[in-house]
């Protein structure tokens, strides 16, 4: 059976499905899971489509380097794929790259010099890009005859217009490429295309608001159904607070930790991207599901700002989007979290949302309540099937 694998490598975990291609492209992987927890306790969970599951200790290093433990986490699932995959004639590796810059706007077949080149873009993401490349050049060592393609996370939102792209920074600065590029955009995309179904056709040609809720968040204005606006920009920092991230910060705040705390950007970079977010106001986990299930009020103070400030974000995106006809939730926390959908939409009403409580804590795909003007729904991503779609048209091509 001819199959295409994705690879979408975190900042602590490491996902991978298996996509059947022939006849054409399957709807659900073959084989799918990942392997969490990489630099504590890493452990392989997967799960074959005729329901099989597998479990498995990933052996890491006895040094304490990231970036080693990310290696011996690839190494780990290339060794356990050849074995738990004997029958499989792999056809090519679809990458998820957070960061592909101003000039990459679709997926692209992956050579040294592009790697080289996307390497530039590390400090950009740090969480994400430096995982992402070392998975490219793990299977380009041991699977050197392997086509791999590259889905970019800010592609996406390239069809962005120019002024929704721009700081205001000198010319020459945004001329080097200091601007807002936006992320999750691959989860973005898979959600574009299913809001016909979700929604229906005239609303998702409308201003819809889409808001990717999970360890890392973002929410993203679409207009016929490509981004006008998104609360990330430069790095994959900006917008909503997240699980370790702070989201975006007055840069005085920076300015101020720089001339009197003596915080250098090593520093800096670990308080904003692994310090602050759920975590950091909470004191207690940057897991929402944790928090929701605390009764500490840090918790209950770190769970209402997320929704304050995602609010907050949802009116600009209604303005960016010239109206709100639809709002709809995803990520893990969006898909699950009926207490956040709550606490953002009762925030919003001014913009005409009306939640159905009964729905909501079902986690209906509709949870608007019966005539509110703007719908809101919960529809799961699928980033992985969005690069399959995406890997197995440029090898066909």
């Amino acid at each position: 059976m001819k199959a295409l694998w994705v690879l979408n490598a975190g900042s602590s975990s490491l996902k991978f499905a298996l996509y059947p291609v022939e006849p054409g492209l399957a709807d659900t992987p073959a084989l799918a899971g990942q392997i969490e927890a990489i630099g504590s306790q890493p452990r392989l969970h997967a799960r074959a489509a005729a329901g099989e599951r597998f479990e498995a200790d990933v052996p890491q290093p006895a040094d304490d380097d990231q970036d080693a433990h990310h290696q011996s986490a690839l190494d780990f699932l290339l060794d356990w794929m050849k074995t738990h995959t004997p029958r499989l004639d792999l056809i090519g590796v679809g990458h998820r790259v957070v960061h592909g810059g101003a000039k990459h706007s679709a997926p692209l077949l992956l050579d040294d010099t592009l790697v080289d080149a996307l390497a530039e873009f590390e400090p950009l993401a740090p969480l994400h890009q430096p995982h992402n490349l070392r998975a490219v050049r793990a299977v380009a060592r041991l699977m050197p005859q392997l086509p791999q393609v590259a889905c970019f996370d800010t592609a996406f939102h390239r069809s962005q217009p120019p002024l929704a792209q721009r700081f205001a920074l000198p010319r020459a600065l945004h001329d080097e490429g200091v601007r807002r590029y936006g992320f999750h955009g691959l989860s973005y995309e898979y959600i574009a295309r299913q809001l016909p179904q979700a929604i229906g056709a005239e609303r998702a040609r409308g201003a819809v608001i889409v808001a990717h809720l999970g360890n890392g968040a973002s929410m993203c204005a679409l207009r016929d159904g490509q981004s006008v606006a998104s609360s990330m920009g430069f790095t994959a920092i900006d917008g909503l607070m997240m699980g370790t991230r702070s989201g975006s910060l007055d840069p005085g705040v920076l300015l101020y930790l720089m001339d009197r705390k003596h915080m250098d950007s090593a520093a800096l970079s670990r308080l904003l991207y692994k310090e602050s977010g759920l975590l950091g106001v909470s004191g207690i986990s940057a897991d929402m599901r944790d928090l929701l299930a605390s009764p500490a009020p840090e918790a209950r103070e770190a769970v209402e700002l997320f929704c304050y400030r995602a609010a907050r974000e949802l009116g600009s995106l209604a303005a960016a989007a010239g109206g709100c006809d639809a709002l709809v939730f995803t990520g893990g926390i969006g898909e699950h979290a009926a207490a956040v959908r709550e606490g953002i939409v009762t925030r919003s009403a001014w913009l005409g949302l009306a939640l159905d409580a009964e729905a909501n804590t079902a986690h209906a795909e509709r949870i608007d309540r019966a005539g509110s003007p703007v719908a809101i729904a919960v529809v799961p991503t699928n980033e992985e099937w969005m690069i399959a779609r995406h890997a197995l048209d440029m090898i066909g091509a």
